[in-house]
């Protein structure tokens, strides 16, 4: 039986493997019903004990690719955002987008003075009254977590910056500081940002208002989620600065830059409007 084999997680953890899971990963892609159970069902023949994830995602995710692109590529979103790396600067423009998305108006890579030191600061987002740091954490290896020293560092640079604010400044223009990661929470950074009032977002914390919930919400996607593009053609374009699906849209030359025109560039966007729809 399938619910009594073990599968070794990215952190090296195991545990049963959960058809359940898979379904509903499979699902949240918008992958139809009976595509659901035809990809569960090949990848339970092609499971075996102590299978890495890893490799129930590749196998999955091949399925997926063969019979509908959009699922694949939707059902990719979390590996797509991995694969930005190695910098996080591109993961700082996909934080940025999804805040545009909610209202704000956002600066990226701003320097701040604090009361002691000074601080590189990710982003800094503003809408009305409300002037948010946000710290921007990307890792690009699976099965990490980001832990409570994070959430320690971003508290300490906020305090330091709220106090010349107050002090030197004579101003109260500082509201909040969140903390927004690719990954999930260790239990310890969580509860920390609760006891110090850090908003933190994982990528599924909080529940139905995770990091992959806002992506999903406001339809924003990283070009690397595309199956339309190779990993060579992704690298190029990310190397060009290039990080959201919507900026092959509003620069042609971008596509035209890596040799893509004509019925292949129009899969391309076709492809693109398709994931990125609400």
């Amino acid at each position: 039986m399938t619910n009594e084999l073990t599968i070794v997680k990215a952190s090296g953890e195991r545990e049963p493997f959960s058809e359940a899971k898979l379904r509903n990963s499979l699902e949240r892609a918008g992958t139809p019903p009976d595509l659901v159970e035809l990809t569960v069902s090949y990848v339970r023949g092609e499971l075996r004990d102590d299978m890495k994830t890893a490799d129930i995602y590749r196998r999955a995710f091949g399925f997926l690719r063969k019979h509908r692109r959009l699922s694949a590529s939707r059902y990719s979103l979390k590996k797509a955002i991995m694969s930005l790396g190695p910098t996080g600067y591109p993961f700082e423009k996909l934080v940025g987008a999804v805040l545009r998305a909610s209202g704000f108006s956002v600066e990226i890579g701003q320097h701040i003075r604090g009361y002691c030191v000074s601080h590189e600061v990710d982003l800094v987002a503003q809408k009305g009254e409300r002037r948010i740091i946000v710290e921007s954490k990307y890792h690009n290896k699976p099965g990490y977590k980001t832990d409570v020293k994070v959430a320690l560092y971003v508290k300490a640079r906020f305090d330091d910056i709220r106090k010349r604010i107050q002090e030197v400044d004579g101003g109260n223009g500082l509201s909040e500081t969140w903390l927004i990661t690719n990954t999930r929470l260790s239990l310890d950074a969580i509860r920390y940002c609760e006891c110090t009032g850090i908003k933190a977002i994982g990528w599924d914390y909080p529940q139905n208002e995770g990091l992959q919930n806002l992506i999903e919400t406001a339809g924003l996607h990283p070009l690397t989620s595309l199956t339309s593009l190779t990993s060579s053609q992704k690298k190029q374009l990310l190397r060009q600065g290039a990080v959201m699906c919507h900026d092959l849209t509003e620069d042609g030359r971008l596509l035209e830059s890596i040799g893509l025109m004509g019925i292949k560039a129009t899969r391309v966007l076709h492809e693109i409007a398709d994931l990125c729809s609400k």
